[in-house]
């Protein structure tokens, strides 16, 4: 059997910040049990986009963006993920611009039902302890429960990754609640996708 496929998806602006740290420690634990895991930052995968933002050119989407773009490359990758993980700052109480932008690009992933059955898990981090952590999660779920994706949230005791996924406070290597909530995400994020394997269609 082959080994499952993890994926990161920073939504930060910034490749080596707090987001990009938290989702590290939850994918270095996917790695530790075995699984392939990437990281994707959104930032950069937009960089060569003629317009960043999806501006719904065509119904159904021809994914004329995609053709030759790191976009194509990064949503052929997620395409093939038995989890995900996205994690993005909380701006004005919800997701980054960059992550907002790069799920909207995937319209031609729905339409296709790529993600169907991948499983995800979301992480934020805020300024402050209540910042809007469980906002932006909740955001992160609604991208993902449109694309008929599996979310993940709590789980049993030892195993107890927060109701909504990782939530931290900046800065993120100082937070270990956080980082400690992350790892254990990255665990659920392993156990749930392995257990539904067989409920995705590639």
């Amino acid at each position: 059997m082959s080994q499952l496929l993890i994926v990161g998806i920073n939504g930060s602006p910034h490749t080596r910040g707090n987001t990009a740290f938290l989702l590290r420690q939850a994918l270095e634990e996917c790695k530790k049990l075995g699984a392939v895991t990437k990281l994707i930052n959104c930032q950069q995968i937009l960089k060569d986009q003629k317009n960043p933002f999806c501006i719904a050119c065509a119904s159904p989407c021809p994914g004329k963006c995609l053709n030759g773009k790191h976009l194509g490359t990064a949503f052929e990758l997620i395409s093939r993920a038995d989890g995900i993980l996205a994690g993005s700052p909380v701006y004005f109480g919800t997701a980054s611009a960059q992550l907002k932008a790069f799920w909207d690009k995937g319209r031609s992933l729905r339409a296709d039902k790529k993600l169907l059955n991948v499983v995800g898990g979301a992480i934020a981090v805020g300024a402050s302890r209540f910042g809007g952590q469980e906002t932006t999660l909740r955001a992160i779920h609604d991208m993902f429960l449109v694309q008929g994706m599996i979310t993940v949230g709590d789980g049993y005791s030892e195993h107890d990754c927060g109701h909504m996924g990782g939530a931290a406070q900046r800065p993120a290597e100082e937070d270990d609640n956080a980082i400690s909530r992350c790892k254990i995400l990255g665990k659920r994020i392993w156990e749930v996708a392995g257990a539904t394997r067989n409920l995705r269609i590639r």
